[in-house]
């Protein structure tokens, strides 16, 4: 009789424990105050625009992770632009390395290929190398304040060397002082923007400088912004004496 309500008893007990957990575990679920977490959208990264940027996106297939590089690593990650790489980056003289200050960006970044450095008249190349003051004139000229895509960059405003540059059209279709064309262009860094272009830019063939004609405030404001973007950047260091 003692052992029959004892298992009694406890089969009660461990009904009614089970029934009384049961209001709590709704209620705790229904009164929880921890919120849901929500996933932030992202948005989606642009593809570059120009005839040559399905091959660049197979040679590159890990393209859209450079968003989130600073735009001299991004420049030494293509392969096509290496003569560029090496000329705004000490390899060619180590006189001569700009990757801090256009790492400091927002820029505008003109990267030449290789086979355009190629096309150079003889001996051109190797000049410019044994010419740090020459050189740095060179990179600064392919380089632009601003963070503009394919469909923005059109315009012509000063470089960084000083001396102007235009850029024509948009999209897949872009020149560059009507004579280097767009390959692929809108590339994104952290910081940047990059268009390999065909053909070197030459700051002595560039377009006459955007001049006020008179001193409406139009006028006024293209020249304070022109010397804006135009000092923006600390100038190329001298060349060494000798």
């Amino acid at each position: 009789m003692k052992t029959r309500t004892s298992k009694t008893l406890g089969a009660a007990v461990g009904i009614a424990a089970i029934v009384a957990s049961l209001p709590l575990a709704i209620t705790a679920n229904a009164d929880d105050p921890t919120p849901t977490p929500t996933t932030t959208p992202v948005a989606p990264i642009p593809d570059p625009q120009g005839s040559g940027c399905d091959a660049f996106k197979t040679e590159l297939p890990n393209w859209k992770g450079f968003n989130s590089q600073p735009v001299g690593t991004v420049l030494a990650s293509i392969p096509d632009i290496s003569t560029f790489n090496s000329l705004i980056s000490g390899q060619a003289n180590p006189a001569v390395n700009i990757i801090d200050v256009i790492n400091n960006g927002p820029y505008v970044v003109f990267a030449p290929t290789n086979d355009a450095f190629a096309a150079m008249g003889p001996g051109q190349l190797d000049a410019l190398k044994a010419d740090p003051a020459a050189l740095y004139k060179l990179d600064y000229y392919h380089v632009f304040l601003g963070l503009l895509g394919p469909d923005d960059v059109k315009g012509q405003r000063p470089t960084q060397q000083g001396a102007e540059i235009k850029v024509t059209g948009t999209g897949g279709d872009i020149k560059v002082n009507d004579t280097a064309k767009v390959v692929c262009g809108g590339i994104q860094a952290s910081n940047a923007r990059i268009y390999i272009i065909d053909t070197v830019l030459d700051p002595a063939q560039g377009p006459e400088p955007i001049t006020p004609s008179g001193t409406s405030s139009t006028s006024t404001t293209t020249t304070t912004t022109s010397t804006t973007l135009s000092s923006a950047a600390p100038p190329p260091p001298p060349a060494p004496a000798g």
